[in-house]
């Protein structure tokens, strides 16, 4: 047990310590300090106006809050810009008199991800991620909490897939 002990110790005197993140984003911050983040315009063919603001402010505070990047209007260490390319409704759950019982609100956006440090780790994707309501309420009525959990999702995922480096 003695020997267990002094191993541990020795290891831990000996400058070897171990460093995570509980984000999960293995970033250098000795090599990257800013992040620029453009518009993410809608392109789709269905347009609702808040969501562009909904979905950058969404962005903007997860970065804010699982980094210690400083955003930056001009060019930064790594740039985040896209569009928001799809907003749409399909039915789902089709009932046996041929209604459908729930709706599905689909949004896609486009994400262009640059690494100005580092060759290979850029990202050119399209996320998408949905939420069903239920077909007896109004799109009005449930639009900016649907538009707000797709975000959050959203910004997850491309989190995970740049930054975060998954």
């Amino acid at each position: 047990m003695l020997a267990v002990m002094t191993a541990v110790c020795s290891f831990m005197l000996g400058g070897c310590v171990p460093s995570f993140t509980l984000n999960g984003a293995p970033i250098d911050y000795n090599l990257y300090h800013t992040i620029h983040v453009a518009n993410f315009p809608i392109r789709a063919a269905l347009v609702y106006p808040p969501l562009q603001q909904t979905f950058e402010n969404e962005l903007l505070n997860y970065i804010t809050r699982n980094t210690r990047l400083q955003t930056t209007d001009g060019p930064g260490d790594l740039s985040l810009e896209g569009e928001i390319t799809q907003y749409y409704l399909t039915p789902q759950a089709v009932t046996e008199d041929a209604y459908a019982s729930k709706t599905r609100l689909t949004i896609g956006v486009r994400v262009k991800y640059t690494d100005q440090r580092a060759e290979g780790k850029d990202v050119d994707q399209t996320f998408t991620a949905y939420r069903d309501f239920d077909s007896t309420q109004m799109l009005t009525d449930v639009q900016d909490q649907l538009c707000q959990e797709i975000s959050e999702e959203l910004v997850q995922l491309i989190y995970n897939a740049t930054l975060g480096n998954w």
